[in-house]
């Protein structure tokens, strides 16, 4: 029966007491609501069996599961953590930090983070508002917890795990007690990340099952992979075959950019997705690249290696299990070690020189800088695992119904004498054909979607290939027949070579589903023009839009574009609301809070 139906006359309620549950329901958020249900289901089979089930002890038996993820990996270890946890027939939450209510953190006895770190240190999106809250002066002493932090990262990045370094130590500094050391886990993170959870569980399942509810479950976010009602068997652990439709190039003969519109069919698989999702993509690396990197070490190709519990030959091995495009400081570490090069290693103790030394090499640079010979076996144990790509999707099924549209940037470059091709993007431009199959899988993202109202307005930035997202929007808005206004910013580098899917946004424009378009075209004049100058220049009726309650959305490259776009517009807060640039930056962390300013970056 629905709340607001209920009635005195048709329950067992007083009337008090359903203003009573009225108001209380009011306050809570989806989870808590399934968590009130939850304990009052357990207490009233208690109470039917003559028991009766003291409140706290309800509470205790609860383990919460938060989680910061960019690309969805801290969401999946959360889900499987949850999982395990429901087999040891303990109640566990799994909840979105964005999701989380932060007053609820100093009522947490049981707590465990899963996070992943974002840029230069800093936490995922989803991630801010806890993030922000734990060091702020409003957090709360938390001498009751015992928690467990786990990161996920890549080694490749300066600041590995910063974010679970930060909240591990602060939640020691908040006077909780770590119940299980912290892990710093890097790309190929699964069979560690499995571990650590089983000895998470391990270490607090007797006192949460001490003090249990009868019933265990896994109270998931809305939108994860545990909730119900999701009818594809397929997610990244067990990837679609997908056909390619079409691959059509979208740039001029004479861009400096290959830009792919990719079509791909998602028929049979039950596969669906929402604007602002992503679709991960497995690939075969090139054959060439393969062929050059046995050559270089003397292995012949029929060589059998393990790879995990699987044993393959040395070339199927490369050709689709193992990384050889993303070079990463393991692989320069093992390498040297397994032949025994002496450069190579003194050059892998300086973290600095190092990452520097990988920034534009590949696996193949690196065995070409430093030849040397070693087996087949610690060449595959030099190399991680293969990750899927992640492409922000580019289309809404309102309007394509069972395909995915992708728009990617082909990884294309000339350096140290010899060509680049990235690997994803090299695989869907150059190796794979039409009518050949792609395994494929949607990755959700709930923390980039548009308004649940149609009146709302919507600024969309999006330079580049950040414009996928954008293209999806515009569809969804379009088959809805939304009333809110559109607002998009463009940019790339020329007018007639670059102008990213210019035909749709010229009809949307002409048809009024596009309110406003403006376009930064950096290099058509002597002054460069960016995404951001095109802000500053309209920042009065920026202002004025988010005044009407739009919601803001970037979408692009996290170095440079995301943090000059970042500037503008706390520059346009200030000039324009009157505000401090510390009261500006306040004004666009409530408006992340509120879901109304969010980043989908790369």
């Amino acid at each position: 029966m629905l709340l607001s139906s209920l009635v005195a006359q048709a329950s067992p309620l007083s009337e008090q007491q359903v203003s009573q549950l009225q108001g209380l329901i009011s306050q809570l958020n989806p989870i808590q609501q399934a968590w009130v249900s939850g304990y009052l289901a357990a207490s009233a089979q208690l109470a039917a069996q003559g028991s009766v089930v003291p409140a706290q002890a309800a509470a205790a038996a609860s383990l919460t599961i938060l989680f910061g993820s960019q690309t969805g990996n801290a969401r999946h270890v959360a889900e499987a953590l949850a999982k395990q946890a429901q087999g040891k027939g303990i109640t566990a939450k799994v909840v979105d930090m964005a999701e989380y209510k932060t007053s609820q953190l100093k009522n947490e006895q049981y707590l465990v983070i899963v996070t992943s770190t974002y840029g230069e240190g800093e936490p995922p999106e989803n991630a801010i508002g806890l993030h922000n809250f734990l060091f702020s002066k409003k957090a709360p002493k938390l001498t009751g917890l015992k928690y467990a932090v786990l990161g996920l990262g890549d080694t490749s990045y300066e600041f590995f795990c910063k974010t679970a370094q930060d909240f591990d130590s602060r939640l020691t500094e908040l006077g909780a007690v770590s119940v299980q050391a912290r892990a710093d886990l890097d790309v190929d993170y699964q069979a560690q990340a499995d571990n650590w959870s089983n000895e998470v569980i391990a270490k607090l399942e007797p006192e949460l099952k001490a003090s249990a509810a009868p019933s265990a479950q896994v109270i998931a976010w809305p939108g994860s992979d545990t909730t119900a009602g999701s009818v594809s068997q397929y997610n990244k652990q067990n990837p679609f075959a997908a056909e390619l439709y079409t691959n059509q190039k979208i740039t001029g003969r004479d861009s400096t950019k290959d830009v792919r519109h990719i079509e791909i069919s998602l028929a049979g698989s039950g596969l669906s997705y929402q604007p602002g999702d992503a679709l991960g993509v497995y690939f075969s690396n090139d054959a060439a690249l393969v062929r050059e990197l046995l050559l270089l070490t003397a292995i012949a190709r029929d060589t059998p290696v393990a790879v995990g519990s699987a044993t393959l030959t040395i070339e199927q091995a490369l050709t689709e299990q193992l990384e050889l495009t993303q070079s990463y400081p393991a692989f320069a570490e093992k390498y040297a070690a397994a032949t025994g090069n002496t450069a190579l290693a003194d050059l892998a103790a300086d973290k600095t020189a190092l990452r520097a030394y990988l920034n534009e090499r590949q696996i193949i640079d690196i065995v070409r800088d430093h030849p040397g010979l070693l087996s087949a076996q610690q060449l595959a144990d030099a190399l991680r695992k293969q990750q899927p790509r992640l492409y922000s999707i580019a289309s809404s099924q309102a309007e394509v119904e069972d395909e995915v549209h992708l728009t990617v940037a082909v990884v294309r470059y000339d350096a140290y004498g010899q060509p680049h091709l990235g690997g994803a993007s090299g695989f869907l431009a150059e190796r794979l054909t039409e009518g050949e199959k792609v395994k494929v899988f949607v990755e959700h993202n709930n923390n980039f979607r548009l308004p649940q109202s149609d009146d709302t307005p919507v600024i969309m930035i999006g330079p580049g290939t950040g414009i996928a997202p954008f293209r999806a929007f515009l569809q969804e808005r379009d088959a809805r027949g939304a009333s809110g206004k559109n607002w998009l910013f463009f940019g790339n580098p020329h007018f007639t070579q670059d102008f990213l899917y210019q035909l749709e946004l010229q009809s949307y424009l002409k048809r009024g589903v596009l309110s406003k378009l403006d376009v930064a075209f950096s290099r058509d004049q002597a002054a460069k023009v960016y995404v951001q100058d095109k802000l500053r220049k309209h920042g009065a009726e920026v202002w004025q839009w988010l005044q009407e309650g739009a919601h803001l959305y970037i979408c692009g490259d996290a170095n440079r574009m995301a943090k000059d776009v970042q500037q503008a517009l706390i520059d346009i807060v200030q000039q324009y609301g009157g505000k401090t640039a510390d009261e500006a930056q306040h004004y666009l962390d409530e408006l992340r809070v509120a879901k109304r300013y969010q980043k989908d970056v790369y």
